[in-house]
């Protein structure tokens, strides 16, 4: 499978792993030309995602190198192609985790697009002129404008970037178990990452009384002083765990790291819903007598359609919610990845791809 096309004719400054060492390094690269459809757009900044470290050590034994990672992208439209409609020159957009997809089947009409057999990604994926697809880790990127939101003039660029897909991974669930209109719920969430701390604002804005479950009895005073949760679980103390059986309606488990379905579970109220977003690399045991003698169900899903992801960033731009972040330049992506690795972010990297930004680094 070719690389690029003979319409690949624009020379990109970029950063990508080459092996399965991971290792990121400058890299220069072609993109398409702007078609009809699409916008080019001058990147400012690039989340790092879990889920970019998988792919530049080939973790899932799935990655074209050379990869250029990066699907949380902010930055401002520089051209418009002749059949795009909602965007002009200027505009700040942003694109997450979609490239391609059918357009035609009933989850792409449905604006379910995210669930499209035929989806392809915004990096490592093959797009519809059979060429690799690169990420955000790069200057500029062409994008299908289908699959471009708008970003909220009120939401600082680099804060917004993870919304692209930490933040649409767990909006989309609170919004198809109608927790976003209407408030109320005991909810719960399972870790307190880059995942769990956006959960636990969107819970908290939307009206809920929000409880964060981890392992981390240190990240007490953070989730409850700094981001409101209303209590804290700790989940390796039995006693607490008890205290809190059947008190829950909905939890939402954002831990990719093994951890037991049961003693969660027991969380929950009759008919209540688990729902997983994190992705553990070993299979997650299911134990039938929680399920069967409370009534509950356990679902999981991926980011959002576009519908979704833009209208949870206007929410986030009416209540002001972005991702806590840590600003870095590119030349220190390789350090970020390391500190990613082990859990030692608080809460997502965000490269400073332009150097545009006057944020001081955390």
């Amino acid at each position: 499978m070719a690389k690029t096309t003979p319409n690949h004719t624009q020379t990109v400054s970029g950063w990508a792993a080459h092996d399965s060492s991971g290792k990121i390094t400058p890299y220069t690269f072609k993109r398409r030309e702007n078609g009809e459809n699409d916008v080019t757009i001058k990147i400012l900044y690039c989340g790092i995602c879990h889920t970019d470290l998988h792919h530049a050590k080939n973790d899932w034994g799935i990655t074209m190198y050379p990869v250029v990672p990066g699907h949380e992208i902010v930055g401002v439209i520089t051209k418009v192609g002749s059949k795009v409609k909602g965007f002009k020159e200027g505009d700040r957009a942003g694109v997450g985790c979609l490239a391609a997809t059918c357009l035609d089947c009933e989850y792409c009409k449905s604006d379910q697009e995210n669930y499209c057999q035929q989806l392809q990604f915004t990096y490592n994926g093959i797009f519809w002129d059979g060429s690799i697809t690169y990420g955000g880790y790069s200057q500029m990127l062409v994008a299908d404008s289908r699959y471009v939101v708008h970003i909220p003039e009120s939401l600082a660029m680099d804060a917004a970037a993870p919304l692209l897909c930490a933040g649409i991974t767990v909006f989309s669930p609170l919004k198809d178990h109608d927790l976003v209109e209407k408030g109320g719920k005991r909810i719960g969430v399972v870790g307190l990452g880059g995942l769990g701390h956006v959960a636990v604002k969107f819970g908290k804005a939307f009206g809920h009384h929000v409880s964060v479950i981890s392992t981390s009895p240190s990240k007490e005073a953070e989730a409850k002083q700094r981001l409101g949760a209303d209590e804290f679980i700790v989940s390796s103390n039995p006693k607490e765990m008890q205290d809190a059986s059947r008190s829950l309606d909905f939890i939402l488990d954002t831990v990719s790291g093994e951890h037991s379905l049961l003693p969660i579970l027991e969380l929950l109220k009759v008919n209540g819903t688990l729902f997983i977003v994190g992705a553990p690399d070993k299979p997650l045991q299911l134990p039938a007598f929680p399920l069967i003698f409370g009534k509950r169900a356990v679902k999981g899903g991926i980011i959002g359609g576009i519908k979704d992801t833009q209208e949870m960033l206007d929410i986030c731009g009416k209540h002001n919610i972005t991702c806590d972040i840590e600003l870095i330049s590119p030349h220190h992506i390789n350090e970020a990845m390391e500190r990613l690795a082990n859990n030692d972010v608080r809460y997502r990297f965000v490269i400073d791809i332009a150097g545009s930004s006057s944020t001081p680094q955390s």
